[in-house]
C-alpha cells in the first residue's frame, strides 16, 4: 500500500543516515473513509486526486512534527513509501484526517517511493503556520488562514536517491 508519511528535515536525516524509520507510525493512504468523504463532494476523484489528498493530510501533519522538532528546518516533509498491506490499519476515528492510517512495520529507505518538501521560499510561511497549526485545527478561522498561506505552497519532489544531496543542501 502506497502511504504517505509526514515528517520533518530531522526524520529524512535519520531515514537516509539508518536506513531505515523504526514503527509504528501514523501515515495517510487512500482508504475506505478517504473514499467515502471524497465521494460526497467529489464522486469522479480518481485514485491519483485521493493520492494527492493523502499527500496533503501529510503535509499539515508535518507541520504538526515541525512544531515538536526545534531542530528541523521549517520546511514540511512527506515520505511517498510502499509498505505491506498486512502492516497497514486504517484509523477509524471521526476525530481523525479521513486517511488516517497506522503502520505497524519499520519503513525503510528502500521502501520511500519519493520525498516531498518545502523549498526555501516557503519557511517563513511554515515557521509562521507551525505556530498556530493547533488552533487551526480547533477551529480559528485566523490560525486557519496562516495555515493556509504554508499550504500554499507546493511541495518539490525528490526522488530517494535526491533525498541526501537534498538534505545537504538545507
Amino acid at each position: 500500500m502506497r502511504i504517505y508519511l509526514p515528517a520533518t528535515t530531522t526524520v529524512l536525516r535519520r531515514l537516509v543516515d539508518e536506513g531505515r524509520l523504526a514503527g509504528p507510525h501514523t501515515a495517510f493512504a487512500v482508504t475506505a473513509r478517504l473514499r467515502g468523504y471524497y465521494a460526497l463532494s467529489d464522486a469522479a476523484a480518481d485514485v491519483e486526486e485521493l493520492e494527492y489528498a493523502a499527500l496533503l493530510a501529510g503535509a499539515r501533519a508535518s507541520l504538526r512534527l515541525i512544531d515538536v522538532d526545534p531542530g528541523a528546518a521549517r520546511r514540511r516533509v512527506v515520505l511517498a513509501a510502499d509498505v505491506p498491506d498486512t502492516t497497514v490499519t486504517e484509523v477509524d476515528d471521526a476525530d481523525t484526517d479521513p486517511g488516517a492510517v497506522r503502520v505497524t512495520g519499520d519503513v525503510a529507505l528502500a521502501d520511500v517511493a519519493s520525498a516531498h518538501v518545502d523549498g526555501a521560499d516557503a519557511e517563513d510561511d511554515v515557521r509562521a503556520a507551525v505556530g498556530v497549526v493547533l488552533e487551526a485545527d480547533l477551529g480559528s478561522d485566523e490560525a486557519q488562514f496562516v495555515v493556509d498561506q504554508a499550504e500554499g505552497h507546493e511541495l518539490a519532489w525528490y526522488a530517494t536517491q535526491e533525498i541526501g544531496p537534498a538534505l545537504d543542501l538545507l
